[in-house]
């Protein structure tokens, strides 16, 4: 398995191990799940997020190269800017979602799932069809992601580059824990605030510990992949291979917000989409909460009343916050507005749920 340059930090720190997208990573530490995903809450986390993919994009054809592979429209991103936005295929599917930061006046970087590298990778390549010169640095990136309420008091204390000046879905790149050229950014993937920092793998130890030292007035503790999910999933934020894949179209997947049919975007399957954007879908993802006791999870049916077959749960979870089953699935469409009752069928019972507009989220 591959590592990250934290591995060792978290096997001391006592982290359950395990492979994720070909790389030994935390899933908990010893606090559990629940506890993780609450000090995100209400004060602050650190996850290694090492895993992710980076790649740049540069020269006179680099925003044309974004515009043709991504189906949101890059060139309102000006130079500190950042993106979300989709791979289109060329069926209507999704062959990853990802970030776009806007580096430089010629220079994008965009930011991939773990699991998808490769065929990212790949995938760019195949379709650079003029001429931007595209470079993979995912090896040669170190990324943690600080989260929650507190995060911004305590990175503070690390840097003179004045966090309150860099908005939501905004990067600087400075100086950070007395290393050069890191980038923060103010996104994430918990709903709960909070930066990303990107930095040269040799300066990840330095960084975690500075991050460490200055947070333990806060309570600062170091978060698994596990509580990541949760997270994600009170926030309703889609998770690649569950929620969205190759056969989910962004506008099933509620990312036609994402999805910009401009003159200039020649992006794959567009012709696809817009003729679906026309006519209509069919299904719709959407968020849900039981109101009869039990756990969704992936792949279990989602019925009507009579108990015929509307769609399937995406992703599902016990709700740490609300401390009830939460979940997202893909249900025919006219089952799709918040408040309608579905069922989730559990081992042959049909547990009663709503749908529900994200967040799911309850903080006292």
């Amino acid at each position: 398995m591959k590592t990250t340059p934290f591995t060792a930090l978290h096997e001391a720190l006592g982290a359950k191990m395990h492979e994720f997208a070909g790389y030994n990573m935390p899933i908990e530490y010893s606090t559990g799940i629940i506890d993780e995903h609450m000090t995100v809450v209400k004060g602050v986390g650190v996850f290694d997020v090492s895993h992710m993919g980076e790649f740049w994009v540069k020269g006179p054809q680099a925003l044309q190269f974004v515009q043709d592979i991504t189906s949101n429209d890059a060139s309102k991103l000006g130079v500190g800017d950042i993106q979300y936005t989709c791979f289109p295929n060329a069926s209507g599917g999704i062959v990853d979602d990802l970030l776009v930061y806007h580096y430089e006046e010629e220079k994008y970087l965009l930011v991939v799932n773990a699991a998808n590298i490769d065929k990212d990778w790949a995938w760019c390549q195949a379709n650079n069809k003029v001429g931007a010169i595209l470079e993979n640095s995912s090896d040669n990136v170190g990324q943690l992601a600080v989260q929650g309420p507190l995060a911004t008091q305590v990175l503070q204390r690390l840097t003179e580059v004045n966090l309150s000046e860099i908005p939501y879905y905004t990067f600087k790149v400075g100086e950070f824990a007395g290393c050069p050229e890191v980038i923060i950014s103010n996104t994430g993937y918990t709903g709960a605030g909070g930066f990303e920092l990107y930095f040269y793998p040799q300066y990840g130890e330095r960084i975690w510990n500075a991050i460490f030292e200055a947070g333990k007035p806060e309570g600062i503790r170091p978060i698994g992949l596990g509580a990541r999910d949760t997270l994600r999933l009170e926030m309703g934020f889609c998770l690649y291979g569950n929620d969205i894949t190759d056969t989910t179209s962004p506008l099933e997947a509620g990312l036609g917000w994402i999805t910009k049919f401009k003159d200039d975007k020649h992006f794959p399957g567009r012709a696809l989409l817009e003729q679906q954007k026309a006519e209509g879908i069919k299904r719709k993802l959407v968020a849900f909460r039981l109101k009869d006791k039990g756990i969704p999870r992936a792949h279990y049916e989602i019925a009507d009343a009579s108990g015929q077959v509307i769609g399937e749960v995406t992703s599902g979870t016990m709700s740490p916050t609300l401390k009830v089953g939460i979940g997202m699935g893909y249900v025919a469409k006219e089952y799709s507005a918040p408040g309608t009752e579905i069922y989730i069928v559990v081992r042959g019972r049909q547990l009663a749920a709503e749908v529900v507009k994200p967040p799911m989220r309850q903080v006292d």
